[in-house]
């Protein structure tokens, strides 16, 4: 028996003012056929099937094709959902779906044995249960009760998403002791757990309540398909709980680790090999960091583009680690990028410099500063290295003039009322 394990598609992300539509679409193709390639005989997608609650409506359509076409395989598809999930979306289609050998479990369910479910292979023979667990709000599990302090709010939840795992695990145990011959059991979730490795498109999701998941508090199933974290990894230095990871990269930090998902095979009941089939870079993507000179001796390398075969456009993240960060560098950066087949989507200057600057500023008091100066702290606070961001500066920094300006206005105006009332 065979599945596969992935999760955090994020449909319809908008990467910078890109679409993803064309790499989520090449994805797909390429999961169908490692499915007929593996004959595998389920899908787990461990949530965030979408990047928003309101998808725009190509994503809904990949999704709805890709439902119809797995559905020639034979391969049950199993859907959770996640933080980025809306309940109500990925449940309005959920009693249709379920037509075409696809069961989604948009979130927390009132009877928990709604959560246990058994999967058939191709021939309809049981051949796995699964405790179906999607991304758990708070609000579904734990009331909050006056004078709890945040560590109490963390401990109970965290003890009630054990208490549902463990339910969940015993009614599979029952189930499993009425088949024929014993199955496998396999768990789900969407959530932190202790120690994982997290990428910058990853948002926090039990912020002031759980930050993460103690993975010792799983139940003792044969295999642990985990969503939310966007790093392929191992848990708990365990072969059995894993994040599979995003199939694409959904942030330039994520272009460091080779993206995959994972072939699960059973052997009887029992857990018997996992293997990461690694997905391929379907959008060219690179992050290049240093100096101004550095960054041209990179982006050297880039093709140039033609007019006979157009070469493939690569997306880049360009973060300048120059100690002067040039007025002009957006404009230097355009010119060295104009003749490449080469699309900046992202430009900033070396976050750590920035750092640097405001420490060094530490020991200054107020009274040492003028307006402009503690204008131009707090600015530099900011990030307004990207072509909207710094329009976005152009204006502040104009409000701010008009602004300084009427009150130093008003103030003339008072003390000129002031000096003549003295004299009168």
């Amino acid at each position: 028996m065979r599945i596969i394990h992935t999760s955090d598609w994020h449909l319809g992300q908008n990467f910078y003012g890109k679409s993803r539509a064309n790499e989520h679409q090449l994805f797909m193709q390429w999961l169908l056929e490692q499915i007929k390639l593996h004959d595998v005989d389920a899908l787990i997608v461990a949530g965030d099937i979408f990047d928003t609650g309101t998808p725009p409506s190509y994503a809904r359509s990949l999704y709805n094709q890709f439902i119809v076409d797995i559905q020639q395989t034979g391969c049950q598809l199993i859907v959770l959902g996640g933080n980025h999930d809306s309940v109500a979306t990925l449940g309005e289609s959920k009693q249709l779906l379920a037509c075409l050998n696809a069961t989604v479990i948009p979130g927390a369910l009132n009877n928990v044995d709604e959560h246990v479910l058994v999967i058939k292979d191709k021939h309809q023979q049981p051949c796995a249960i699964i405790c179906a667990l999607p991304y758990l709000r708070p609000r579904d599990l734990v009331l909050s009760q006056s004078g709890e302090s945040s560590t109490d709010k963390q401990r109970k939840l965290g003890n009630e998403i054990a208490s549902l795992y463990e339910q969940c695990f015993e009614r599979a145990q029952l189930l499993n002791q009425q088949q024929d011959k014993p199955l496998p059991i396999i768990a789900t979730g969407h959530l932190t757990t202790v120690g994982a490795s997290t990428s910058e498109s990853v948002r926090d999701i039990y912020i002031g309540s759980l930050d993460a998941f103690n993975a010792s508090l799983f139940p003792a199933a044969d295999y642990i398909a985990l969503g939310h974290i966007h790093r392929p990894q191992k848990i708990a230095k365990t072969e059995h709980i894993r994040y599979s990871g995003s199939p694409i990269p959904l942030s330039f930090d994520e272009l460091t680790g080779q993206k995959s998902v994972f072939l699960v095979e059973f052997k009887q009941d029992k857990l018997a090999e996992v293997n990461a089939i690694d997905v391929p870079r379907f959008q060219a993507m690179a992050s290049l960091k240093g100096s101004l000179i550095d960054i041209e001796a990179s982006l050297a390398e880039f093709t140039v583009k033609s007019t006979d075969a157009e070469p493939e456009t690569t997306w880049l993240s360009i973060e300048v680690a120059q100690q002067d960060f040039l007025s002009d560098l957006q404009s230097r950066i355009a010119d060295i990028t104009e003749p490449l087949a080469v699309e900046v989507l992202q430009l900033k200057r070396a976050r750590s410099q920035r750092q640097q600057q405001i420490a060094q500023l530490d020991n200054e008091t107020l009274s040492e500063l003028s307006v402009n100066d503690v204008f131009e702290r707090r600015l530099a606070q900011e990030d307004f290295s990207e072509l909207a961001q710094q329009q976005r500066l152009e204006r502040i920094k104009l409000q701010f003039n008009q602004v300084v300006e009427q009150v130093v206005e008003q103030g003339a105006q008072v003390e000129t009322s002031t000096t003549e009332e003295a004299k009168a």
